[in-house]
């Protein structure tokens, strides 16, 4: 296994993972969706799985001596580590942008606080949970697995910022930063996390399961 996560980092990288990293800086940004900078990671994923079947990765690593389920771990944990490393670069840039905005506060959406990378992860679940099991039904539908998902992902950014920003209560505790209500953004931010390892870890079991069943 180690091996194979080796051979992910070394081989299946794609450029988008580093350039994208630098998205992050977007959160610097005074009144900006900063859901944008997030989403950028998710056509990261699309890139590394769209060159690995233009590259026929998937039948070179299957024969190699290694089992199946393998070969979709490492991609499965190649895909967290992106979406982690995203997450981590983008944190010192939503504190300071939280300091320098000269606005006080996001006019475009839900300010860059604890609750917003809860939902964060959660999206990134979400996306994990439709693209992974989707593309490794046939294991080399790629297209229309990313179609799938980035649709389903837009939706969800969609509908939680209307939440935030219609339901007062949710406004008043999530869509700020008062010391008051850190609290409950502490646990949007806890939630989040458990929804992400339990969605990734459930979509790469998914995806082990129905690429055992593919025949290559």
């Amino acid at each position: 296994m180690k091996h194979l996560l080796y051979k992910e980092l070394r081989l299946a990288k794609h450029p988008t993972m580093f350039l994208f990293l630098l998205f992050s800086a977007m959160l610097l940004i005074p009144s900006y969706p900063y859901y944008v900078a997030f989403i950028y990671t998710c056509l990261s994923v699309f890139f590394v799985f769209l060159q690995g079947r233009e590259n026929n990765d998937l039948s070179f690593t299957a024969l190699l001596p290694v089992r199946k389920r393998d070969i979709v771990r490492a991609r499965c944990l190649l895909v967290v580590l992106m979406q982690l490393a995203q997450v981590l670069v983008s944190l010192p840039c939503a504190i300071v942008g939280a300091r320098i905005n000269p606005l006080g506060g996001n006019a475009a959406g839900i300010e860059a606080n604890a609750a917003f990378f809860g939902l964060v992860l959660v999206m990134y679940a979400l996306f994990n949970l439709l693209f992974l099991p989707a593309f490794y039904r046939t294991g080399y539908r790629v297209g229309r697995a990313f179609l799938f998902a980035g649709a389903a992902v837009l939706v969800y950014i969609v509908a939680s910022e209307l939440l935030v920003q219609c339901v007062p209560a949710l406004k008043a505790s999530l869509d700020t930063f008062d010391p008051a209500t850190r609290g409950t953004r502490l646990f949007v931010l806890l939630l989040g996390a458990g929804l992400y390892a339990a969605g990734s870890l459930l979509a790469c079991l998914l995806s082990e399961r129905r690429f055992a069943r593919v025949d290559l």
